[in-house]
């Protein structure tokens, strides 16, 4: 059985965090305090699911990346996409919120450059991974 450290541990934890935190923010009818710039929620999601698409990028290895970083990349976006889309939905059953394709957009791209940089950071960086 493969030894798993509490660092390794910790970082596998992150993106199930992020993902608590969002389910909760969007269950709210509203956010307090939110900029009303035109399309600032775009970049809020852009830029959140971006983040969750960095942490799951932590579910693999530094050799994985460096061995298989497409398929790599395509999981933690996938993952991310489809996770956008039930957040999306379970957001029509609030009251105050609506469903958006084009806030599911923001959330597939965002994941496209979180997954990107995180594979890229843990294949260069991340030694003890």
């Amino acid at each position: 059985m493969k030894k798993i450290s509490i660092v390794s541990f910790v970082l596998h934890l992150f993106a199930p965090v992020v993902i608590l935190i969002s389910w909760y923010l969007s269950s709210l009818p509203t956010i307090e305090k939110m900029p009303s710039i035109i399309n600032f929620d775009k970049v809020v999601h852009f830029v959140c699911f971006g983040g969750l698409a960095g942490c799951c990028t932590f579910w693999f290895n530094r050799k994985s990346w460096s061995e298989h970083f497409f398929r790599n990349f395509l999981i933690c976006v996938c993952f991310v996409s489809f996770y956008g889309i039930i957040d999306e939905i379970h957001q029509s059953f609030v009251v105050g919120r609506s469903c958006s394709i084009f806030d599911w957009c923001a959330d597939t791209l965002g994941a496209f450059l979180g997954a990107f940089l995180g594979g890229v950071i843990i294949k260069k960086l991340f030694i003890f991974l």
